[in-house]
């Protein structure tokens, strides 16, 4: 098993601190740093299981260092390589090492093209050495070293290459790339719905590769034009396959590296819809794919002998709803696996032999497990988080592979998490919660024992007693008979003989969860000026959202957007019938589903809700992706309903209130054209509203001053119903 990993730790800040606090909190003070918190960027462990590296960068000086650092002194025992101080090495922005660690892969000059999708120019930098080496004179995708570290795959205008760097040679292994193939990299939707972006896998000893090919020839093509500073405008065109649309056709292809010949790999009859991960175990001719049928309710991994190209179904997933993907496939010593999933109503641990049997089920209970985190080999021990505790929280834990001797790492009241030294000897513990900004302290694995306090942000949190804000008050709701989690957040002066107008604010995604006791984001700044502006906020994740079970999760299956808005509604009403608050100004606010949620709310609770902001909202699902989509709604020929139902172009005569909609012109994820139908859906029911179009922007809808525009917008908005 390869221990060496790579973690990225970013967390943002938000205040909650009750004090003699003076600032007011302002729409600049949450995109200038003003509450960024101290973090650790790109924390490797070292397979020495002493010692860690993390990446340091001075973006006014473009200049980046990697320093080693002792777990158990946090001394820098030694700067491992400086773009300052290497002729060789160019200002780099990440780094991984091969598996020995004896080399470096350094990324540069980063393009970035959709959510996870980027190209750059890259170096290898010998440890030994110490000098870099170019990998490719042109900028290149998705580079892995082989486990050798003798050799880097990588992908250039769609087709895959792979240089030996000992012998200083690049192979092209495929020469069909081009607009309508891809070798090697996902499509635009895999990388959005299924998360990943590289399409190959090395296997254990080198010798060979395993990719996808994609073939977009069938696929829809999307366009939007791009205004840019010239004196046209242009426009963008990338294949996008919209609910019931044709997808990519794909295949699975190995290349053998001392043959040169690539085979086709075929699943017996199967002709798989969808094939979201391929993965090499640690025997070196198997290879493990698995592979979805279109409604994506069926999953089957594979076991793929690849020295014989033939091919057996180990394990099954089946759902009346749909399957979950994820990434914690992980094998063991005798080639045994780890698992997850929701067959027992709730996301658990299971152990399987190499050939799919049981061998038990490790964690139970009407509890998920939120988090595979890895295994220990010599401990035998699983390490994971979950919210047995409190669905709300996030605690960390240890369970025997036999499932049992489970004990407790982390149970800080709030949020926590691990990340573990390559030898599981100790771990950095890293907690938060609706007061606290992350504390980053070293323990020892088999006491739980604190070492060392690495980083705990008190400059921040004494910052932060300087402004005025109030704490998140948690609790729940009962909602159509569910209770749901809710946060509030009032006015420092908070007065109970007064009226408040209140904002709600969600997302209510499938899955997702936003009342969590941890320190979040930029928005809860935000909602903490409005607070002390006189706004009570309030959020409530309603039916369809997550860890509380599969069928609190799945009810919402075929009718996306009914029962979630049923119950933000509701949680008006309740609301509205509080003392302390105005049931006349009543609103809702989302991004993206929440966006699609609060539109839905202000048309269909038009009794309830006066007004409402909506940004980058889906406002028909026709219009969204083959694979988020048609998991939950299936295509729009089996549920029309399903689709017009929920689709707040086809109630824009109900607006009532005040509503406000933002799109950025080059979303290439929600499309522009969302905002656009319901735009001239609600001109044609003759309804007034207020609309902003951010040019070129994304689904973010960031870049220069655009995120302090959009948040004064809203706020302006917002202000005027005080």
């Amino acid at each position: 098993m390869n221990t060496l990993k790579t973690y990225t730790l970013l967390f943002i800040t938000i205040p909650l601190l009750v004090y003699s606090q003076t600032n007011e909190i302002t729409v600049k003070n949450l995109w200038d740093g003003t509450f960024s918190q101290e973090r650790l960027e790109k924390l490797t462990p070292l397979s020495n299981g002493k010692q860690y590296t993390v990446l340091k960068t001075d973006w006014q000086e473009n200049s980046s260092e990697i320093h080693i650092y002792d777990y158990l002194s946090g001394e820098k025992t030694e700067t491992l390589l400086s773009s300052k101080t290497s002729i060789s090495t160019p200002f780099f922005t990440s780094y991984t090492f091969s598996k020995e660690e004896n080399k470096l892969l350094l990324e540069t000059d980063v393009t970035y093209i959709y959510r996870r999708s980027k190209e750059a120019t890259y170096w290898v930098y010998d440890i030994t050495s110490k000098k870099s080496t170019l990998l490719f004179d042109k900028k290149v995708q998705a580079p892995k070293f082989s486990p050798d570290g003798s050799k880097v795959a990588f992908v250039y205008e769609r087709n895959l290459y792979v240089k030996n760097l000992e012998e200083n040679t690049i192979e092209q292994v495929t020469s069909d790339g081009s607009k309508h193939i891809i070798n090697g990299l996902t499509d635009w939707v895999y990388e959005e719905e299924f998360g990943i972006v590289r399409a190959f896998d090395w296997n254990a000893d080198s010798s060979s590769i395993a990719f996808l090919r994609f073939d977009e020839s069938k696929v829809p093509e999307f366009s939007m034009d791009v205004y840019g500073k010239g004196l046209y405008p242009y426009p963008y065109k990338f294949k996008y396959p919209k609910a019931g649309e044709e997808n990519a056709t794909l295949t699975l292809f190995h290349y053998d590296l001392t043959s040169k010949k690539i085979k086709t790999i075929e699943l017996g009859e199967e002709r798989p819809y969808y094939i979201p991960r391929i993965k090499f175990s640690p025997e070196t001719n198997i290879l493990t794919v698995q592979t979805m049928n279109r409604l994506q309710n069926h999953l089957q991994l594979w076991k793929v002998d690849v020295s014989e190209l033939s091919a057996s179904v180990i394990l099954e997933e089946k759902d009346e709803a749909y399957v979950d993907i994820h990434d914690n496939l992980t094998f063991l010593a005798d080639n045994s696996f780890l698992w997850t999933s929701d067959r027992s109503g709730y996301n658990h641990i299971y152990h399987f032999t190499k050939n799919g049997k049981l061998i038990n089920q490790l964690t139970k209970g009407d509890w998920e497990v939120v988090k595979f985190i890895d295994y220990n080999p010599e401990s035998k021990e699983i390490y994971y988080t979950s919210v047995e505790k409190n669905t709300i929280e996030r605690v960390v834990y240890a369970i025997g592979l036999k499932g049992k001797n489970k004990r407790v790492l982390s149970n800080e009241t709030g949020t926590n998490g691990a990340v573990f030294s390559a030898d599981f000897s100790s771990y950095i513990h890293i907690y938060s919660d609706a007061k606290t900004p992350s504390i980053y302290t070293l323990r020892d694995t088999k006491t739980t024992k604190s070492l060392r306090v690495i980083e705990d942000n008190e400059e921040l949190k004494s910052k932060l007693k300087t402004f005025k804000t109030s704490p998140k008050e948690f609790s729940t709701i009962t909602i159509n008979d569910e209770s749901l989690n809710m946060w509030m957040v009032k006015p420092a002066d908070f007065d109970p003989s007064k009226k408040y107008p209140l904002l709600l604010f969600q997302y209510s995604g499938p899955g997702s969860q936003q009342v969590a006791n941890q320190w979040l984001s930029a928005n809860d700044f935000w909602h903490n000026m409005l607070a002390q502006k006189g706004f009570i906020v309030a959020c409530v994740d309603g039916r369809g959202t997550g860890f509380k079970g599969a069928k609190f999760k799945k009810m919402t299956y075929q009718k996306l957007a009914h029962y979630e808005t049923l119950d933000q509604i509701e949680v008006a009403k309740q609301l509205g019938q509080k003392e302390y608050i105005d049931e006349t100004k009543i609103g809702i606010w989302g991004w993206s589903y929440g966006g699609l949620m609060s539109t839905n709310s202000i048309l269909k609770g038009n009794d309830v809700f006066s007004f409402a902001i909506a940004v980058a909202p889906v406002t028909d699902w026709r219009f969204y992706d083959t694979i988020y989509t048609e998991r939950f709604m299936r295509t729009p020929q089996e549920n029309p309903e399903g689709y017009d139902d929920n689709s707040p172009i086809n109630f824009a005569d109900r607006l009532k209130g005040d509503f406000l909609l933002i799109h950025g012109s080059g979303d290439d994820n929600v499309h522009v054209q969302n905002t656009m139908r319901m735009v001239e859906a609600l001109i044609q029911a003759d309804k007034q509203f207020e609309w902003m179009i951010y040019p070129d922007k994304n689904h973010g809808i960031y870049g220069g001053n655009t995120r302090n525009h959009l948040y004064t917008k809203m706020t302006e908005f917002l202000l005027e119903k005080l």
